[in-house]
Parts: C-alpha cells; structure tokens; sequence
C-alpha cells in the first residue's frame, strides 16, 4: 500500500527565503539513494543553509520513536525510502500530526513501475543494496586505494587495477577515489624531479598505468591556492613558474619513455578525468593487451 502525503505550496509571491531549514532523511537501507536524491535536488537552489539529519537502518518502531524526537525538535522537510507499511505509517502520521511534510521519495517509480511490469513491488528493505559480489568488490577497492594513496604500499602495486601517476596537485588522489568507488583498485605516485619512484612502478605487468599532466600555470595556481588555503608563503619553489614546467617536462617525457596512455586534467573535473581513465581501461581489456600502449594525450 502507498500512503500518499499532499504538501501545499505557497503562492510564489508568498514564498520567503528560509536562512536555515532542517531536512531530515530517513531510510531502511544505507541512506546512499537519499543522499544523492537530496543533493540533486539542493542544487537547484541557491544561498540555502540546509542541516541534514540521515537516519539510515530505519526497521523497527523503536528506532522510529527516538527519531521522531529529533524530528519534533527540529521541524523541517522529511524524506523517506522505507517499504516496511507499519513503519512507513507510524512516520506519516506522526509528520501530519506535527504539520510536517513528508515525502516517500521512490513511491512514484516504484508505482510507475508497477503498472508497466504489471507486478506489485517486493517491499524488501534495503533490496537495492543487497550485498552482492560487487558490493564487496567495491568495499575491497576502497580499501585498497585509501591504503595506496601518494605512493605508500609500492610493493603490492601488482594487485592494483590501475596506477596514476602525475606530479603534486594533479588530482590523482580525488581520481583515485573516485574510481575506488566505482570498483577499480587504484594506487598513485608522485612524480618528483629530485625523489625518482621506485623501480617497481616500471615493471608493473598488470596495472594499467596512468599518467595525469596539467598545463604549468594552472599547476601554479592551484598550488598557489593551496598554500593559502593553509596559511603558508605562496612565496617558494613549489609554485616557481620555471620550476613547474620543468616538473611537468619530466613527467611527461617520463611518460613518453615508458608508453604509458596521458590525460590532459587541466579542463577536466574528477568525473570527467576518471572516465577517460575507465575508458582507456576498458579499451586495453578488450583488447588483451598485456602492457598499456600509447602516449598521445586525450
């Protein structure tokens, strides 16, 4: 059964910003969906100050009952994914109660879905995220890419699914999680003129490695950025222009020597820059290459 919840809106010349507003987030699962759902959602606004409250795991009355305290104390939007009927009720009747809206946000899916399948939902909690096969081999990735970051661990580098390797504050280690969490086992180095890396990185047969360059004045600005970001002198060799080029110069020529594939992160995002990696991934899977090939930027 769907239990519907009608929410009135004002009139558009009646609405007022709102400095602040509680959303809280209620699911029988890890809360992921809700999360994405509400960040989504955030986007479209501007100048919100929004606290979230995530309540994941929500499957018994009793852990309904302490949220619901929380709830009264701190009014606000309330969304939910929970399947259970009992639950679902208790928390529909208690937000009407106080005249709080709430919002099952997948009923309209799921009711969708209903009539093209022709079938009624299974109603399990938390059934998209069952922990199959994958969802370990990404909680493994994880792991393993947390503790493989900016070169540590070398010596299991074997066991990675890719390697990148650009000089500092060329988003390896954003990437790197990035792609850990999309499964890939991911370690990174930096690459630096006066400390070479080890040896171990030019003979990896199974990683396909990565090489991560970015135009000199923007790696000067982001550092530049960086240092401020920390209190420090903006003032040393870290951004001296001649300097820079000549670690990108290295890097690339690097690159070059060993045919590792290159990717030009000057314009791109994390997202962006983690795709075109996946995508050279998947090209060398198909076609069995045992070494990566080529060096032309992409």
């Amino acid at each position: 059964m769907v239990y519907a919840c009608t929410i009135h809106k004002p009139a558009k010349d009646q609405a007022r910003p709102m400095a602040r507003f509680n959303l809280h987030l209620l699911s029988d699962s890890t809360g992921e969906t809700l999360e994405m759902v509400a960040k989504a959602a955030l986007a479209q606004f501007d100048d919100t100050d929004v606290v979230r409250h995530l309540w994941p795991m929500v499957r018994s009355h009793q852990h309904l009952d302490r949220i619901i305290k929380d709830i009264t104390a701190n009014p606000g939007l309330v969304l939910f994914t929970i399947v259970n009927d009992e639950t679902r009720k208790q928390l529909e009747e208690v937000c009407a109660n106080l005249a709080i809206p709430a919002i099952a946000v997948l009923d309209i899916v799921i009711d969708a879905l209903e009539g093209q399948l022709g079938q009624e939902a299974k109603g399990r909690p938390g059934r998209q995220h069952r922990l199959d096969e994958e969802y370990f081999a990404r909680v493994d990735a994880i792991h393993y890419t947390f503790a493989h970051d900016d070169g540590v661990s070398w010596e299991d580098w074997e066991s990675a699914d890719i390697v990148l390797a650009g000089v500092s504050r060329t988003t390896k280690t954003p990437t790197s999680i990035y792609l850990a969490n999309r499964g890939y086992k991911v370690a990174n180095i930096p690459i630096v003129v006066e400390s070479p890396p080890p040896q171990a990185l030019f003979g990896l047969r199974r990683p396909l490695v990565v090489g991560l360059i970015t135009a000199p004045s923007r790696l000067i600005q982001v550092r530049r950025n960086r240092l401020l970001s920390l209190n420090q002198s903006p003032d040393t060799d870290y951004v001296d222009a001649e300097g820079v080029a000549g670690e990108v110069k290295f890097a690339r020529r690097m690159f070059a020597d060993n045919g590792w594939p290159v990717i030009d992160v000057t314009r791109r995002s994390i997202e962006e820059t983690a795709a075109a990696v996946i995508n050279l991934y998947n090209e060398r899977k198909a076609a069995g290459e045992p070494e990566p090939s080529g060096t032309k930027p992409i």
